[in-house]
């Protein structure tokens, strides 16, 4: 051992073993911490979550690997949201996922600066989401819905094609949920004007209403029904559809699900899509970006689901005009 003490001898030993302990420490990866923030009941939106833990993966993030998920379900009690938001918070979450304004609003007031990414609302710049669409500034991004008296109004339109001889149609909405739903609305109302329909607005705060509703829409002889989204019609929807077809009322939905559970139609955004394009403003905010740089994506395709065995079972015939346009026919 020439020219090498014992002491340089044992330190470049060291040096050669620590080497390996460092590069490890080096890759071992960062582990991210996401909350999810969400109004319904977790059974009511599975295929959902699935999609948006599919689309994480695809991007690079494993559930259990680099991130782990603190999920918060509502179970359907819009009120339980600012309290759901504000324990994300306390556990310093690196960015919180918000599907729907309800979720979205509830973690804006919970913090201004942790990133929210929202999914769905349909109008963020009037519910004080964000500044502007194009670049949102602040700590919230994401995705957004169309206008949704416009949507009502395009979904009334699809209602009538499928049921011609309606004149007579039931809103029913959930006024402590659908932030941005308040009667009269211009575009639905000039749907239905033109249509020749005239429209009745049924609330329904949750399952316990749904009895007086329908009630409601008997007694003033309504002939179809448009359900204007909301937790409480997805969590329920099964039950909803089933008071729906023994009064022989066909109805529309804002989205697939409802159809799947039983009902007539179904015309807006496919949410399974729609909530997988909302991973990869969840990947640029984990890789560094800010939300307030992150342009608002809005939708550009929407999507029409029939139900022909409901049809079947309430007597109706399906234009084929309808049918040839559809997406997917459910038989």
């Amino acid at each position: 051992m020439h020219g090498v003490n014992r002491r340089d001898f044992l330190n470049a030993a060291a040096a050669l073993l620590a080497a390996p302990l460092a590069a490890e420490a080096q890759q071992a990866p960062k582990v991210f911490r996401i909350g999810y923030l969400s109004a319904p009941t977790r059974e009511s939106v599975e295929g959902i979550l699935y999609a948006f833990l599919r689309a994480l993966r695809e991007l690079g993030w494993v559930e259990g690997q680099n991130v782990v998920i603190e999920y918060r379900w509502a179970e359907g009690d819009l009120e339980r949201l600012p309290g759901l938001a504000q324990d994300l918070v306390r556990r310093n979450v690196d960015v919180i996922v918000a599907p729907a304004a309800s979720a979205a609003l509830a973690a804006k007031h919970a913090t201004s600066t942790i990133p929210i990414v929202m999914i769905f609302p349909n109008d963020p710049v009037g519910q004080g989401l964000v500044s502007n669409l194009r670049r949102p500034g602040g700590n919230v991004t994401g995705t957004t819905n169309i206008p949704i008296s416009d949507m009502l109004g395009k979904r009334l339109q699809i209602l009538k094609e499928a049921v011609p001889n309606a004149t007579r149609v039931a809103i029913v909405y959930d006024p402590t949920d659908q932030l941005g739903l308040s009667p009269p609305m211009k575009g639905l109302e000039a749907a239905a004007q033109s249509l020749r329909v005239q429209l009745q607005y049924v609330k329904a705060r949750g399952p316990e209403d749904f009895d007086g509703a329908f009630a409601a829409m008997v007694q003033q002889r309504a002939d179809a029904l448009l359900v204007a989204g909301g937790t409480t019609f997805l969590i329920n929807r099964t039950r909803f559809n089933e008071l729906a077809l023994r009064r022989r009322l066909p109805t529309i939905f804002s989205v697939r699900e409802g159809v799947e559970a039983g009902g007539f139609v179904a015309y807006g955004l496919n949410m399974t899509d729609f909530v997988g394009r909302a991973a990869a403003y969840v990947d640029k905010i984990l890789k560094g970006a800010r939300p307030a740089d992150l342009p608002i994506e809005q939708p550009s395709k929407f999507e029409l689901v029939i139900n022909v065995k409901t049809a079947k079972a309430l007597g109706l015939t399906i234009p084929s005009s309808l049918l040839l346009r559809a997406d997917e026919v459910i038989q």
